[in-house]
């Protein structure tokens, strides 16, 4: 058993409390709140801080062991090589105070189970296998010949070309088979691909709806990126969870998303990060992501004004210390939600009481400091209602404990 007093505890949702204690018995939180209410813990270990809070959660991350924002690069490279650079990024995420990550579309399904057997530390990973793609679509790499993308859709694969509803019904079963947690699907065109425009949709609706009534099925929700309207307003009438990016959000589909209870994950991150670095990316990305920088920026701020549940993801993939959106830096992502418009509180809501809900029935007891949640927890070395920055800096998150078991510090 282990007890810790702190000055602030930021309960993920509801309002913060002053002088409280988190104790956390096994693999759960056992009392959370007032220190004057808490119970007597005879022989447990003492920890004080600051500030303690849920851990984090990254529900828009990519584990694949990129170097560099170069997708066409990712074939070129084999798969244990890049499995290895990531158990060096789910590290560096326990660090940052990642204790859990929606990985959208990678080698999360492979990797969760080495992190469940204790083999690498790291949060837990809830993986999407493939990220499902029309042919030509943002998924695709259409650099290569056509027959070597459409036949990879192996047990490695970390894409999977789908076309007509019923072979997207058959892609989606096979990501069920590898044990995905979640669904990702491009229901637009994207920035880090060549040839397709971000605002065209990509999937018809029969397609999107069947990718949707099959996730069902196997209790799974869909991930939709999305940066046009048109592919937004699809999938949203398709069903899916989550949109992703959301870039030319307009007070029509806000007003959907609210109605429906879709979960918006803005990932202002990663464009922050390749707009600082544009001569990182291709030229064709580089000229996309100019085009779309101001108008996502705009889209969250609607978003966030509007009253869209908005849950933490970042889009983060790359590996390596010191390289740009890189793995560890993602804590970032809520100092960019507070200069758009949320609260400091409401975007640590963001980051833990609102994320497991991106994952539907799969969704754990996670993202708050209450009796019966997983003791997924992390200290901070200040005060984050009054500096929202100190998330984004690792050496601030003073301890981490995942699953009841300290981590750091």
């Amino acid at each position: 058993m282990e007890r810790i007093e702190a000055e602030l505890l930021i309960p993920g949702g509801g309002e913060p409390v002053r002088d409280a204690v988190v104790v956390i018995d096994g693999p759960v939180i056992s009392y959370a709140g007032p220190a004057r209410q808490a119970p007597p813990t005879p022989g447990a270990a003492i920890h004080r801080t600051e500030t303690v809070m849920p851990g984090m959660w990254d529900c828009h991350g990519h584990l694949v062991g990129a170097r560099d924002f170069d997708l066409g690069k990712l074939p070129l490279e084999p798969v244990p090589l890049r499995a290895a650079r990531c158990a060096r990024d789910l590290a560096a995420a326990i660090e940052a105070g990642i204790t859990s990550v929606r990985e959208v579309g990678g080698l999360g399904v492979h990797l969760a189970r080495a992190v469940a057997e204790g083999a690498i530390t790291g949060p837990s990973v809830y993986g999407a296998g493939a990220i499902l793609s029309t042919t030509g679509g943002h998924g695709d790499l259409h650099s290569y010949p056509l027959p070597w993308i459409a036949g990879s859709a192996d047990q490695a694969s970390e894409r999977r070309l789908a076309d007509g509803p019923d072979d997207c019904a058959r892609a989606v079963r096979e990501q069920l088979r590898r044990n995905a947690k979640v669904i990702k699907v491009c229901a637009s065109g994207g920035v880090l691909s060549e040839v397709d425009d971000p605002i065209h949709q990509q999937f018809t609706d029969a397609e999107l709806r069947v990718i949707v009534e099959v996730a069902g099925m196997a209790e799974r929700v869909v991930a939709a990126h999305c940066h046009g309207k048109p592919g937004i307003m699809a999938a949203i009438r398709a069903g899916v969870r989550t949109i992703e990016h959301g870039t030319y959000l307009d007070d029509e589909a806000c007003d959907a998303m609210r109605e429906t209870g879709t979960i918006l994950v803005p990932t202002r991150t990663v464009v922050a990060d390749i707009l600082a670095n544009l001569g990182a990316v291709p030229d064709y990305a580089a000229a996309k992501l100019t085009a779309i920088a101001q108008a996502h920026a705009e889209a969250t701020a609607r978003a966030i004004e509007r009253g869209v549940t908005i849950a933490m993801g970042t889009d983060i993939a790359l590996t390596g210390p010191g390289r740009p959106s890189s793995w560890g830096s993602n804590g970032g992502e809520l100092a960019h939600l507070v200069s758009l418009g949320m609260t400091p509180l409401a975007a640590i809501e963001a980051a833990t009481a609102t994320a497991p809900l991106t994952l539907g029935p799969q969704a754990p007891r996670s993202g708050r400091l209450q009796a019966g949640y997983d003791a997924d927890v992390i200290t901070v070395g200040g005060d984050p209602l009054a500096d929202i920055s100190l998330l984004a800096r690792p050496e601030h998150v003073t301890a981490v404990w995942k699953g009841g078991r300290k981590v750091k510090g």
